[in-house]
């Protein structure tokens, strides 16, 4: 029985619906986890989607909250954004490749197809092969207002539904380079330092690092019952220090 704006009740339990980043799915879904073990009534339900369908899930009424991993455009302020964490996006390579730090520019330059070879940013030649998001992903979103500006993706660009499925290309491909959430990168690939600031939870926390976006939840209005509830508790200091935890940076 569906109660209001993605909230239902089924088998004795309350339902909660969130949709939308895959880049702040994880987090969430780790946070409902410990939310659902003191209210075992209560299931939480996070789907992924993007970005702009978690935008679309709110209008809809079929999630409660949305979940964005860029800021709201222009035609999206009929929606409240409540801010849950900050993170970086790192710029990776695979573990072999000798480069180690580029420029915002030179950054914008390969993913505009500027730079095509390795050896124009310091590494053995051969070919660039970029690895992107999808449209509609917060994450490309983000990379396009922090890096592109102006300047489009090259069409040939590899596209991946998800950061962990770019972690997942960049970790087999040694000539490949692409962009994910700080809080995924791991020992499979390598971050980049950009403009020489290594991508570091610390280096966001103290703002050197440029490359940084928010992690929303969205609502239409002000959040009521089940929806208020959880993300009262991701916003208290034990939800906060969940998520930093994971190398978030939290909203306080």
């Amino acid at each position: 029985m569906l109660l209001s704006g993605g909230c239902r009740k089924k088998e004795g339990k309350s339902e909660l619906i969130l949709a939308g980043s895959t880049s702040v799915q994880p987090f969430v879904e780790m946070v409902a986890e410990k939310y659902m073990e003191e209210l075992p009534e209560m299931r939480v339900i996070v789907q992924g989607g993007g970005s702009t369908a978690g935008v679309q899930a709110v209008r809809e009424g079929a999630a409660a909250i949305g979940m964005s991993s860029r800021c709201l455009t222009a035609q999206e302020t009929d929606l409240t954004p409540i801010t849950l964490a900050r993170d970086g996006i790192a710029v990776i390579v695979h573990p072999s490749n000798g480069v180690g730090n580029l420029t915002v520019e030179q950054v914008r330059e390969i993913f505009g197809g500027r730079i095509r070879d390795w050896k124009e940013v310091g590494g053995k030649p051969g070919r660039i092969w970029l690895v992107t998001r999808e449209e509609g992903s917060g994450t490309r979103g983000a990379f396009k207002e922090l890096v592109m500006h102006k300047t489009q993706i090259v069409p040939e660009a590899i596209v991946q539904d998800s950061n962990g499925s770019v972690r997942a290309v960049i970790a087999d491909f040694p000539m490949g380079i692409g962009y994910v959430s700080l809080g995924l990168v791991d020992e499979t690939v390598k971050a980049l330092r950009i403009d020489g600031v290594v991508a570091s939870r610390d280096n966001v926390k103290n703002k050197s690092y440029r490359l940084v976006r928010p992690f929303l939840f969205l609502v239409k209005g002000e959040p009521q019952a089940q929806a208020k509830q959880f993300i009262d508790f991701v916003l208290s200091e034990r939800g906060q220090k969940l998520l930093e935890e994971e190398s978030l940076i939290g909203a306080h």
